[in-house]
């Protein structure tokens, strides 16, 4: 099996050993960036939903800048959500700042029932800059 070639945010390897993933992971010209949720440095959730979504997006555009890319370099994205009825509409409205001008990338989002005490994750697939 080839070795993967793991991109890490700064300052958050213990997170990633601790629940042995990888933040985001290389490969044929894309980046496959692992869920994001609004986990403050000591892995608790930010107390608000919108404070939440705004973490959620700054832990993923710091794993996005360690590749070397931009929101602009996703091509898709899924938004896991509890109780999608009641936040949908609160959290999209703070995704919006963050989605930047059409064209926008694909997106899906999904309702759970259980985010290990999170409300809002998001997990995308972007393309890396050319070499």
């Amino acid at each position: 099996m080839p070795t993967r070639e793991v991109v890490f945010p700064e300052g958050r390897h213990a997170l990633y050993e601790r629940h042995r993933y990888s933040p985001a992971v290389k490969a044929d010209g894309l980046l496959f960036v692992a869920g994001q949720v609004g986990s403050r440095e000591d892995g608790t959730p930010e107390p608000t939903l919108e404070g939440e979504v705004r973490r959620a997006f700054a832990n993923l555009n710091a794993i996005l800048a360690a590749a070397g890319c931009t929101f602009d370099d996703v091509i898709d994205a899924t938004v896991f959500m509890v109780n999608p009825e009641k936040i949908f509409e609160e959290a999209w409205e703070v995704a919006r700042e963050y989605w930047g001008p059409a064209p926008h990338p694909t997106a899906t989002a999904v309702g759970v029932t259980w985010l290990a005490g999170f409300q809002f994750e998001i997990k995308v697939v972007a393309k890396l800059p050319a070499a």
